[in-house]
């Protein structure tokens, strides 16, 4: 299959071009805010309106700030620091969901000190809202043609531009589906069923870690990389910490809950 003939830039008014990328940004903050707002009453936590909208930009610059850094740190330093004024290029892509996690726990953390409400009460509200991001930031990788998966005879397999002419996997549509819409639904399911904070949250870390370790057998390694012991990419050295870790604190305080 060919790849879908999709402008990048889905407006251009004068010298100004706005990409369908950044617009998934947007949307994925708006669907934040409504959703936080949603459970914020729903669990009757001490937010305003405008408590949420500011927790909404500490999570969006976590993920902005965190996500660059991220991508430059873990993987194309060597690039950036020849190219410094790529640096602030976010429209070409180059985030990292790692480095936007690290951002958003970090920028959580700051906020649950200074309104003095409990972490992990804040971060149950992020699970439930990431799966919406990862997403909609996967569909926008895919419009990009960037980030695409390794050679298949698949017949969905597409010829992505900018390649070598061979059909690939689509993984940024794997992805979207297992770390969005899959992902969505366990962590709501999760969070309709338990009163303890925390679980959802590294429930949905577990899930995340474990559907992007799947997929990165599907998706190209960054050339740049390549993979660590002939086998496994960066992506899933990255992610496969995020799925013990978070596995093993959503089962203990699921354990913990049961025992009182």
């Amino acid at each position: 299959m060919q790849f879908p003939h999709i402008d990048p830039v889905f407006l251009s008014i004068g010298p100004l071009q706005f990409r369908w990328y950044g617009l998934m940004y947007v949307l994925s903050f708006i669907a934040t805010y409504f959703i936080i707002r949603s459970e914020v009453k729903r669990r009757q936590l001490p937010l305003t309106s405008d408590d949420v909208a500011d927790l909404v930009f500490y999570g969006a610059m976590g993920v902005v700030l965190g996500g660059r850094t991220g991508y430059i740190l873990f993987y194309n330093l060597d690039f950036y620091l020849a190219n410094p004024l790529k640096l602030f290029a976010v429209w070409e892509g180059g985030m990292s969901f790692h480095g936007g996690f690290l951002g958003v726990v970090l920028a959580f953390f700051i906020y649950s000190l200074r309104k003095k409400i409990p972490f992990l009460a804040l971060t149950d509200l992020a699970a439930l809202c990431a799966p919406v991001g990862l997403g909609l930031g996967r569909i926008g990788n895919f419009i990009n043609g960037e980030l695409y998966g390794r050679p298949t005879d698949a017949a969905w397999g597409i010829i992505f531009p900018g390649s070598d002419g061979v059909p690939r996997h689509p993984s940024q549509l794997y992805e979207a589906f297992l770390e969005g819409i899959v992902l969505f639904i366990i962590v709501r399911f999760i969070s309709k069923r338990t009163t303890v904070s925390g679980v959802a949250s590294f429930a949905a870390c577990a899930g995340y870690g474990l559907f992007r370790f799947i997929v990165e057998f599907f998706r190209q390694p960054d050339a740049q990389i390549g993979l660590f012991f002939g086998m496994f990419s960066m992506g899933q050295l990255l992610s496969l910490p995020m799925f013990l870790v978070g596995s093993f604190l959503a089962i203990r305080l699921s354990q913990r809950s049961s025992e009182r």
